[in-house]
């Protein structure tokens, strides 16, 4: 929260839009939050979930291969910090949350417009092209650095407990490294 903090001071957090999106992680064995992959022959592993803002760190939940990106959609929002640092009410929401077709359901638009949420999620069925490359990137670009951690590459610890400590800790030294370029 102190890097947050930090940052908000600075005007370096983007409020009018976040970014939403998952990688696989392979595990080196069978372990808590960890299912079958539905792509590499049913070898264990993990799938990170990441809501970015330009500007902000990643928000991350490790969960199961096996399950869609849609069922976490709403904990990633609602996991969302308020923000103090500048005079007035703490904001806690984006005003836009953009996703790939992986996020694409009509109940959970109607729940990100009862959060005060407008979503620009790619729809399922329409050809590729979207125009939302143009914001995704910072979310590829996220989890390209959070890979670039050795412990986050491939999953090797049996506790689901410290797997999340480590993704908390990267995500920490990620927030340092934009707080340090102010």
């Amino acid at each position: 929260m102190v890097l947050l903090k930090k940052l908000r001071v600075a005007k370096k957090l983007d409020w009018s839009r976040a970014v939403i999106d998952s990688s696989h992680v392979r595990a080196a064995r069978r372990v808590p939050k960890a299912g079958p992959g539905p792509v590499d022959r049913a070898r264990p592993g993990s799938k990170h979930h990441l809501r970015r803002r330009p500007g902000h760190p990643a928000r991350r939940l490790a969960d199961r291969r096996h399950r869609n990106d849609v069922t976490q959609l709403i904990p990633l929002l609602k996991k969302i910090p308020s923000v103090a640092g500048l005079v007035g009410r703490p904001r806690s929401r984006p005003d836009t949350l953009l996703g790939d077709r992986g996020y694409d359901h009509d109940n959970h638009r109607r729940l990100d417009w009862a959060l005060v949420v407008k979503p620009v999620i790619t729809r399922r069925g329409v050809p590729h092209g979207s125009g939302l490359g143009v914001y995704r990137w910072v979310v590829e670009r996220t989890i390209a650095w959070l890979h670039g951690f050795r412990r986050l590459r491939i999953r090797w610890e049996r506790r689901d407990d410290i797997h999340e400590a480590f993704l908390g800790l990267a995500t920490c030294l990620i927030t340092h490294g934009h707080v340090q370029r102010l």
